[in-house]
């Protein structure tokens, strides 16, 4: 009977220890429950219009006003603008319980935005400019996670996107980051060979430009990648914030490379994305690769005219660079060029 009882106690004792540990969510998403203040300017002045339950900021609002949760927003009398299909800006703030961690976040934004995690400026792009994917590491060490995103439309087209997703774990406690060991000789690495050197979102070619690397200038690697095969891809960041990956092939690197922790990005995350109700038709035979680059694997050739999903696309030059897609039970990428697409192409995730 007292083993029993005792056996009851530790059962007991338990589940009150587990009721009382932190939920914690692991986001590869747009985020949940969101709240938004919009204001009848590009500057974020003016009579607030508050907003709140937002599931996630995921907005294609084109060249109308900003419509959330299926209602028009309440804002009127911006400059130039009566009706604020223009000239508007937004304060979006949320909680978010997100597992500690190495993170990549991705921001598309038409026109500007700035990102806060935890009242730190991490991005500042509050520029006039056509639709630009941004990326940015951030390392989180306890949840929840408090992020303030500040957005203005000027003209024509809307659009803004903000995801995050896992690179890598904490290891051990889960709240106490790992110090790493020091190297005898600092990373670094300068471009060499050509005038500049794209910065993407992923290690492929065919990655959303996120910058350019320019000769002259020190970065410090913090990660690498082989996955397309040819090139060591390097994790790096711009003196302004802008986190991307760069080709080893015009990167002269100095220190034990070798070191570097092989991080995964956010395309091995995303093979299973959901259907976007929007089709890809190729306008020729199309090679269809494993990732968006001529250099990795060629999973199939999809012949001209077949109707696929489309589930992605990286944007180069604010034009439509490659296309994620599903062909015979398979996820993968073709060159977007010679492609037509049937449907709204702002409901198509940027990544």
């Amino acid at each position: 009977m007292k083993r029993m009882r005792a056996a009851w106690m530790l059962m007991l004792l338990v589940l009150v220890l587990l009721a009382l540990l932190p939920s914690l969510v692991v986001r590869a998403d747009f985020g949940t429950n969101w709240s938004a203040t919009f204001f009848p300017s590009a500057d974020l002045t003016g009579t607030g219009v508050a907003v709140s339950g937002i599931n996630g900021l995921n907005f294609l609002w084109q060249a109308g006003p900003p419509i959330i949760n299926g209602v028009t927003v309440p804002i009127t009398n911006c400059p130039s603008s009566p009706t604020c299909t223009d000239n508007f800006s937004a304060r979006f703030t949320s909680s978010q319980a997100i597992q500690p961690g190495t993170y990549q976040f991705v921001i598309a934004s038409d026109d500007g935005v700035r990102v806060y995690i935890n009242g730190a400026l991490r991005l500042d792009k509050f520029v006039g400019r056509p639709v630009t994917t941004d990326s940015f590491i951030e390392n989180i060490t306890t949840s929840p996670v408090q992020i303030v995103v500040e957005y203005f439309e000027g003209i024509d087209q809307a659009t803004l996107q903000v995801q995050w997703f896992l690179q890598g774990t904490v290891t051990g406690t889960p709240f106490i980051t790992s110090t790493p060991v020091a190297t005898s000789v600092p990373l670094t690495a300068v471009v060499e060979g050509v005038d500049g050197l794209a910065l993407r979102s992923g290690p492929y070619l065919g990655a959303s430009l996120v910058a350019v690397l320019r000769p002259g200038n020190t970065y410090t690697p913090v990660a690498r990648n082989r996955d397309e095969g040819t090139y060591t891809w390097y994790q790096l960041t711009t003196a302004d914030g802008r986190s991307g990956w760069a080709s080893g092939r015009y990167l002269k690197t100095t220190g034990n490379v070798d070191g570097l922790p092989l991080a995964t990005t956010v395309f091995e995350q995303i093979d299973g994305a959901a259907d976007t109700g929007v089709l890809a038709v190729p306008r020729s035979v199309m090679n269809f690769r494993r990732r968006p680059s001529q250099r990795t694997a060629l999973l199939a050739q999809i012949p001209w005219g077949a109707e696929l999903q489309l589930l992605g696309r990286t944007i180069q030059g604010g034009e439509n660079f490659w296309f994620q897609v599903r062909y015979e039970g398979q996820v993968g990428w073709i060159y977007a060029p010679f492609v037509s697409t049937r449907g709204d192409i702002n409901n198509v995730p940027i990544r």
